[in-house]
């Protein structure tokens, strides 16, 4: 556990004025850019995390996390306007939202979105900071053997959870470890999958590999529909002029459903390969089934949208709990920040609170201060973002794809970044379109190393004797756990079920 000068050090570094300016534009940007159909949170990390590699370690995730807190607040504009979900966690949001909007109260139904998300956000970080150091320290008498087994346990699960055949989830896992063993090894120091290319010898870049799978090849895909006269049709709601306040008499009306619906997102963010469209579907299904009068949803009832956005913001504090004391990321938002994190030179897991405690308490305050800037900006900027989601895709999309490719090259300095980008959007628009669930093959390219370095330790442990597994029942129960996973989620697929995405 760390002392309180490291606690009161670290929060005392998120509170500078360079590190709120980043906060303020991360939120900002988090939120236009989730307000737009077809863009989202992830695709605003994965475009962004190259140009934080100027900044210092702190200023950078608590900017990264920022644009992530933000994208769930500007998520729901787009789905209580246009009855589209700018982001895929706001799904659940248009069933009430945008009823409410047709009714004339659109202004109330975005209130109601931003307050209940920060009150889900602010809740999850509060269990972060609370449950992280324990958990770390208990992680901490893990040796090689049993991270072996909790990995192939977070693979199971991933595998298991996302997409709609575990099969496909194993095979986009053994990809990404292939993809992630390019480069050195870690036990003899010899090249492998290099085909003489210095440039390979670090292994794969994460920042083109990621930016190329999570936004060009998406960004592709939108257009190709586009092109195909796909494209949605929906009609945006203007925002009526007189007054849409929501009162605190109206807002604790409905406290059980936020505080069921912060429980729910918190549990779902904790559990690796959830992510915010699950729990927010999974809420706002739970409080439909346990009202008196579920006729009322889908009419434009406020509950919808406090189940729905509570929970899929309490998850961005949450997914963070496996990533800071595990090293394991919870969804691909966490994914990319590891990248952030080992572009900085820092390994998240365990071993982070007892080596750059400073810094974790540093990311704690960021947190706290990202969600009132949250609140100020969400307040004041609704309106604003009403206007940007009106712009035409024959604009934005074009548009970001030159980002991509030049912030791209400005930040590898060559071609090279840009031709590894436009290999992961070919590889990307593949497993999108074959449903091949590229979350898994994210994390499993991201936690490669660590498993590697773990499995070359559990060697060396055991000496030949494979019996010593016997004296680790942490990993042997790991184990067994991961082979029940296996047998009771292969049949749900075959069954025809769909897995969250």
């Amino acid at each position: 556990m760390p002392d309180m000068a490291t606690v009161v050090g670290g929060l005392a570094d998120a509170f500078t004025l360079t590190n709120f300016f980043y906060i303020v534009l991360g939120v900002t940007l988090g939120q236009v850019i989730a307000a737009i159909p077809g863009l989202g949170t992830v695709m605003a990390l994965a475009i962004v995390i190259p140009f934080t590699l100027a900044l210092d370690t702190l200023t950078a995730v608590a900017f990264l996390i920022s644009i992530s807190k933000g994208g769930t607040v500007g998520g729901a504009v787009s789905a209580i306007l246009l009855n589209t979900p700018g982001s895929a966690e706001a799904a659940a949001t248009t069933f009430d939202g945008h009823p409410m909007a047709k009714k004339g109260q659109a202004g109330k139904a975005m209130k109601y979105s931003l307050y209940y998300s920060i009150f889900g956000d602010v809740s999850s970080d509060i269990v972060l900071i609370l449950v992280a150091a324990p958990l770390a320290t208990v992680a901490l008498k893990m040796g090689p053997i049993e991270i072996c087994a909790l990995m192939v346990l977070a693979f199971t699960v991933i595998s298991g959870l996302v997409g709609a055949s575990m099969i496909k989830g194993f095979i986009a896992v053994g990809f990404g470890l292939l993809m992630g063993s390019v480069g050195l090894d870690p036990g003899y120091g010899t090249p492998r999958f290099t085909f003489g290319s210095f440039e390979l010898y670090d292994g794969i870049p994460l920042g083109p590999l990621a930016l190329g799978m999570l936004a060009v090849s998406v960004i592709i895909r939108e257009i190709s529909k586009m092109t195909r006269g796909h494209a949605g049709d929906s009609t945006l709601i203007v925002l009526p002029a007189e007054n849409q306040r929501v009162t605190m008499k109206e807002l604790l009306a409905n406290r059980y459903v936020a505080f069921r619906a912060f429980v729910i997102g918190t549990v779902i963010g904790a559990i690796p390969g959830l992510g915010s469209s699950t729990a927010g579907m999974l809420s706002y299904s739970v409080t439909k089934q346990t009202a008196k009068d579920p006729e009322k949803f889908g009419t434009g009832d406020p509950r919808g949208i406090a189940a729905s956005e509570t929970a899929n913001s309490a998850v961005v504090g949450a997914n963070l709990i496996p990533l800071l004391t595990l090293g394991i990321p919870g969804n691909i938002g966490a994914a990319l920040l590891v990248g952030a994190f080992v572009i900085h030179g820092v390994q998240p897991g365990p071993l982070l609170f007892e080596q750059q405690g400073r810094l974790v308490y540093g990311l704690f305050g960021a947190m706290l201060l990202a969600n009132l800037a949250n609140l100020m900006v969400g307040q004041f900027c609704m309106r604003l973002w009403a206007k940007v989601i009106s712009a035409p895709a024959t604009v934005v999309y074009p548009s970001a794809l030159i980002v991509c490719s030049t912030g791209m090259y400005l930040i590898t300095g060559s071609s090279a970044g840009v031709l590894f980008m436009v290999a992961s959007a070919a590889v990307g628009f593949a497993m999108i379109s074959f449903g091949y669930p590229f979350v898994a093959f994210i994390v499993a390219f991201i936690l490669t190393p660590q498993l590697e370095s773990a499995i070359v330790q559990a060697v060396r442990i055991a000496d030949g004797d494979w019996w010593i597994i016997l004296r680790h029942p942490i990993a042997i129960a790991l184990l067994v756990l991961s082979a029940v996973l296996v047998v009771y989620l292969t049949p749900t697929k075959k069954k025809g079920e769909v897995a969250p995405a």
